[in-house]
């Protein structure tokens, strides 16, 4: 059993929903990304997302974006990521998906991504722009290597795609709660309850919904709901007016800490 089945299994078996926190990586610096990762687990997070800053970012809104540029021009690249998480694994067993686009992998080299990452202890990985349909080219090594492959199920996916997607999910589900990108909407609670209904008929792998949660009580209300919760855009926006402050980690792991006063 890898980290992500054991800690969706060990949160409900004590009634609790799985809280996720997305970061850039780079974003101040590598060397900050690891200390709030750390912070993160004492804070009581249960998986963390580590987003690879990419150039084209089209999924995520103009916070999530703009992490990645000032990640980019520092210099940060996916082996430094991968050995930063070589790093956490020394002293942490928190879960770790990695999220972000195809092109950085296929430039490092799918076999060869899959080993390293395996090696320093990534968990899964979520990548946005590789559907199902074109995901065999990196699935039969990172499958191979006992990485878990997260799927994106959006409103406007049909019961047939819901169930095609299900089949060869692992890890947990991501059910992304608003039409358009990371940061810039809300999600309507009853069309999550809903969404969560279609995606469960098909599938026992943990649901979590994320795009658009930004305070306690919007996770609280979506946890009722789903396995669990993913914050992103609010974390980010946090780091970024408060990247020069001594206590950025502090802060970071104090407002996160709210979400676990919540439901979640």
């Amino acid at each position: 059993m890898g980290r992500i089945e054991k800690r969706f299994d060990d949160l409900k078996g004590r009634g609790e929903k799985a809280l996720i926190i997305y970061l850039t990586a780079g974003d101040p610096s590598l060397g900050k990304t690891y200390e709030m990762i750390l912070g993160l687990d004492k804070a009581g997070v249960d998986v963390v997302e580590i987003g690879v800053p990419f150039s084209d970012p089209t999924a995520d809104g103009p916070i999530i974006q703009a992490a990645s540029q000032r990640a980019l021009k520092g210099g940060t690249t996916l082996s430094d990521i991968l050995d930063m998480i070589e790093e956490v694994r020394r002293v942490s067993e928190i879960p770790v998906v990695l999220f972000g686009y195809y092109n950085p992998i296929f430039i490092y080299g799918n076999e060869k991504f899959a080993i390293r990452a395996k090696e320093a202890g990534v968990d899964g990985i979520l990548v946005v722009d590789l559907p199902p349909e074109e995901s065999d080219e990196l699935r039969k090594y990172t499958d191979k290597s006992g990485i878990d492959f997260i799927s994106l199920i959006t409103p406007t996916t049909d019961d047939y795609r819901i169930k095609k997607i299900s089949e060869r999910a692992t890890g947990f589900i991501y059910y992304v709660s608003i039409m358009g990108v990371t940061g810039t909407k809300k999600p309507e609670i009853s069309d999550v309850r809903k969404d969560i209904e279609r995606i469960r008929k098909v599938t026992n792998l943990p649901v979590s919904v994320g795009f658009g949660i930004s305070t306690p009580e919007q996770g609280g209300e979506v946890a009722e709901y789903a396995d669990g919760i993913v914050v992103g855009s609010a974390v980010v926006r946090l780091i970024e007016e408060n990247s020069e402050r001594e206590d950025l980690v502090e802060k970071v792991s104090s407002f996160v800490g709210e979400f676990k006063k919540n439901p979640v």
